[in-house]
């Protein structure tokens, strides 16, 4: 039988997108405390159903997931510090598509279409045009638009939304805004891979050691979340902790209590830094309530990883943009790789930033690692103990040298030169990772 946490959850999920929500009604509805309901709804909104818009309240949306590189009306008026003229209830809309209005109207009109956001100046025709059509409106430069409009933007729903910023300018914002969506989209999670509560095999706080057994000779796992009636996680239970005790042991006297978790948001780097620094190799997945939603094993993370770094990148982050300027120094040279120091990687003074120079060691360091041992590996160590400014647009020389390698860690030290001078010196320590 569901919970009443767990039934709130899916009386939000049936309702239709649009629909506001709020703590009282739901508690009324539901027949539950305003806490639990009050509970349930930010849970909602940790799973994307649910979004809380100022001045309009919380509204059921489309689950953000499946829309990553899109935006919603909300999310627009927050990027260009905007203000809403009308069509409040339309905000939790997704935008699909915008179009710049600098066009003469007959042939803008031809561009705009439902779902659509037009980035237009003071033309207040155009603007009612637009929301005819079934498009949002986004006036630039501060300025506002008639009566009429606001009236019809708010009997159709569709926001017409006012920035003191020009349209070039909006318009950067709003991509810079999509761009940051699709670095994200590429980011897995726990979510991502989890093993569900319906595959997952479990001890209760009522079961004995002998269940251990049982599931040890159907599953050949040896480790086991231990849960209570309300299916919070409370242990875990491994070989190492029932060695000569007793069938009859209950399972409550031997397990690890608290044991470490991670919840369905967490990301996958996350998860598997912790697994291989605690040398754990299966860990539950919890919700808000600790309450267990699935597993999680050291080989299906180390797998998925590496999955996601074959797959093709739709946006670069500022390490990727550092890292892809590394290349290897050409043949006969001392040096291992070279990086050409862009106006990206400095400060503001014009020289290379402490964070380009942790990447490089980082990257140096992993790349002459990964000659060594094929797989991945997680730094768990870095430190620069030697610098000196070097400005932009000079080519950095770097030399690595393998400290020390075993079989799970490996140590780097790393140095930078500019024309035959040291300019950096760094050591990095790593946990390489078994496949």
């Amino acid at each position: 039988m569901s919970t009443k946490h767990e039934q709130i959850l899916q009386h939000i999920y049936h309702l239709g997108v649009g629909e506001k929500i709020s703590v009282r009604r739901i508690a009324k509805v539901m027949n539950v405390s305003e806490g639990t309901a009050y509970r349930a709804i930010k849970e909602a909104e940790n799973q994307g159903i649910v979004t809380t818009i100022e001045r309009v309240g919380t509204i059921r949306v489309e689950k953000k997931k499946e829309n990553f590189e899109h935006l919603t009306f909300a999310e627009v008026v927050n990027i260009v510090d905007g203000q809403v003229l009308g069509g409040r209830d339309g905000l939790h809309k997704t935008l699909q598509r915008f179009v710049i209005g600098a066009m003469k109207m007959e042939a803008m009109m031809r561009y705009v279409e439902p779902g659509h956001l037009l980035i237009v100046g003071n033309r207040y025709q155009v603007h009612q045009l637009a929301l005819e059509a079934g498009a949002a409106v986004l006036i630039t430069g501060g300025f506002d638009t008639n009566e009429e409009t606001i009236a019809y933007a708010n009997e159709h729903s569709l926001p017409i939304i006012t920035t003191s910023y020009d349209t070039f300018t909006v318009a950067s914002m709003i991509n810079r805004a999509i761009y940051d969506q699709l670095i994200k989209k590429e980011i897995v999670f726990v979510e991502d891979i989890l093993i569900p509560l319906e595959d997952t095999h479990f001890l209760t706080t009522d079961h004995m050691v002998e269940r251990w057994h049982q599931l040890n000779t159907d599953t050949s796992h040896s480790r086991f979340p231990v849960v209570n009636n309300e299916m919070k996680v409370l242990g875990m239970v491994a070989a190492k902790d029932i060695l000569s005790m007793k069938e009859s042991t209950p399972v409550e006297k031997v397990m690890t209590a608290e044991p470490i978790t991670v919840n369905a948001q967490t990301s996958l780097a996350s998860a598997a830094h912790v697994m291989v620094w605690e040398g754990i190799e299966l860990l539950p997945v919890i919700d808000g309530e600790s309450r267990l939603l699935g597993i999680i094993s050291r080989q299906d993370v180390l797998k998925a990883l590496q999955v996601a770094q074959r797959q093709p990148h739709v946006g670069d982050t500022l390490d990727d943009l550092i890292t892809g300027n590394v290349e290897e120094a050409p043949g006969g040279s001392v040096y291992d790789y070279v990086c050409e120091l862009t106006p990206q990687m400095t400060n503001p003074i014009g020289m290379i930033s402490y964070g380009v120079l942790s990447t490089l060691v980082t990257e140096v360091g992993s790349r002459l690692l990964r000659r060594h041992r094929k797989g991945d590996l997680v730094v768990e160590n870095l430190s620069l103990y030697f610098l000196k400014p070097v400005q932009i647009e000079n080519e950095i020389e770097m030399k690595g040298k393998i400290l020390e390698v075993s079989r799970k860690s490996g140590k780097v030290d790393v140095e930078l030169y500019l024309e035959d001078e040291l300019v950096g010196k760094g050591l990095m320590m790593a946990q390489l990772l078994e496949k």
